[in-house]
């Protein structure tokens, strides 16, 4: 028996059925897409998973949290593995890890189940999602077809939020909110099945994991975003709120004190030394901080006050997602004219004015007449800043650490994320007690005994004396987020010194590090 040549010239790790870069590009994409989706796919069923499994709106933003705070603690330690272990291999381990999770999350019937999936699902992205973007450059020759595929990529990148939204109200008002989980598993199992036939494996590196800067890092971030949220529902002198804080400032010193002593750092401390990278970094940090919480925010106002379907309620953000696409198109097309600093301080100041006018959300507002102005104004600052913020990230990097640069701004954007919602929760939670002690004696004297028994059932104000106290959380919340816009202001103002020609090398380049 004789065996083929086309088998006998096959390298090892070749794709099984190479010669398809287009299949091999939509399993790479399809894999980024379920990835970035997840972030969002799930807020538009935070109502109903609230009421399913009993969460406090304050343990709520952990739905979100456990998710992101994994995802982007783990991200560069999930690129590094693909390095050392071989990409695709590490590639199709995070699509099951992910689908598992998926899986699990689905069938959850307790608050801790469903959160276990999340921290899970955030591990299996956290090591899918960079070996993904790694693969186009095992698959895909230098030149305009990988450029193409670059530019595919992006574009998932940018719109899987937007694809989130609608498909989560699709999902829970169709069938339910479980199938916001359950959606992952056929799309991961169809990806690891491909992605053997049509992508090729990479060389493996010499190396070393940083696993204990990644621990302490992700574990000190999950500690104080703990902190926050118990403080938000215990006040900041209970033992367990002290104790989470104390634990957060030892274990990220304790990273600091790790990455500096690193052979193999997963952060590399030298990343910082660069004062426009560090500027970048921090406002990055600070408009996705403020970009989570009006996000989460606005969904529990949308669906709980205003009464949307989650239909309506994802059609209500796609707005939103339009002028986030024209903003970043229009920087990417006018940066080498203008430069990076004038769009990052055009974007953060309209990024906090649209927060600054989300403070004035009463009970009584509408959609076209309160949430949507706020949300376009704050949607077009965010994307004159994505593709900007990118650029300069890697501006002046070495090409053998712009994946590292680039990772590190993805990374910082969803641990930012995750301590900003954790900090507006905290204001979220104080302002809703204090309302609540002001609305309670209306209640008492205006309450059918229906509502009442209810109230003592769930200690939560029925509608409308509920509506007001919700209103008045969240816009009490929007304060610190437009605080945190107006640091990233701030920041581009005095810290960016990036020129316009410090990018001309960089041209074309953005689209990997969006998202």
């Amino acid at each position: 028996m004789t065996t083929s040549p086309s088998l006998q010239d096959r390298k090892p790790g070749a794709a099984r059925r190479g010669g398809h870069p287009g299949i091999a590009l939509t399993v790479i994409a399809a894999c980024q897409l379920m990835v970035v989706l997840d972030a969002t796919i799930v807020n538009i069923a935070l109502p109903h998973i609230q009421n399913a499994l009993s969460f406090s709106t304050t343990d709520l933003t952990w739905v979100v949290s456990a998710y992101t705070l994994t995802f982007g603690g783990l991200l560069l330690l999930g690129g590094r593995a693909g390095d050392l272990l071989g990409r695709r291999r590490v590639f199709m381990t995070g699509i099951l890890l992910f689908t598992l999770a998926s899986l699990l999350g689905g069938f959850a019937q307790e608050p801790w189940q469903l959160l276990a999936a999340r921290v899970l699902q955030g591990v299996g992205g956290a090591i899918a999602s960079p070996t993904s973007l790694a693969l186009i450059t095992t698959t895909f020759p230098e030149g305009p077809e990988r450029n193409r595929a670059f530019g595919v990529f992006a574009a998932v990148s940018a719109g899987g939020g937007a694809i989130g939204l609608l498909a989560g109200g699709m999902l829970t008002e169709w069938l339910d909110w479980r199938w916001v989980l359950f959606v992952n598993v056929p799309i991961g199992l169809l990806i690891v099945v491909l992605a053997p036939l049509y992508i090729n494996e990479s060389e493996r590196h010499t190396g070393r994991f940083d696993i204990a800067g990644a621990v302490t890092s992700t574990v000190g971030m999950a500690s104080l975003v703990y902190g926050f949220i118990r403080a938000a529902e215990e006040g900041w002198r209970d033992n367990l709120t002290i104790g989470s804080f104390v634990a957060a400032v030892v274990l990220l010193v304790s990273f600091a004190v790790i990455e500096s002593r690193a052979r193999e750092p997963i952060t590399p401390l030298r990343m910082f030394a660069d004062r426009n990278r560090s500027g970048t970094y921090v406002i990055m940090l600070s408009l996705a901080a403020a970009m989570f919480g009006m996000f989460f925010y606005i969904v529990l106002f949308v669906q709980n006050v205003l009464g949307y379907t989650p239909i309506e309620a994802g059609l209500a953000f796609l707005p939103v997602t339009v002028v986030i696409a024209l903003g970043a198109g229009l920087a990417q097309r006018f940066l080498p004219v203008f430069g990076p600093k004038p769009f990052m301080l055009v974007g953060s100041a309209l990024a906090a004015a649209g927060l600054a006018w989300q403070t004035l959300i009463t009970s009584e507002s509408s959609y076209v007449g309160g949430i949507l102005g706020p949300m376009l104004v704050f949607g077009f600052g965010m994307g004159l800043n994505f593709v900007t913020l990118t650029l300069t990230a890697v501006s002046g990097v070495a090409q053998h650490e712009a994946g590292a640069a680039s990772g590190l701004l993805n990374a910082t954007q969803q641990v930012g994320g995750s301590v900003g919602l954790a900090l507006l929760t905290t204001v979220f939670g104080t302002a809703g007690r204090n309302e609540a002690k002001e609305q309670l004696p209306a209640f008492l004297a205006e309450g059918t005994p229906e509502q009442k028994a209810e109230f003592a059932r769930t200690h939560q104000l029925p509608e409308p004396w509920g509506h007001e106290v919700l209103a008045q959380g969240i816009s009490t919340a929007f304060i610190p987020a437009a605080a945190m816009a107006v640091l990233a202001l701030v920041t581009a103002w005095w810290v960016i010194r990036v020129r316009k020609s410090d990018l001309d090398s960089l041209a074309g380049s953005a689209g990997p590090g969006i998202g």
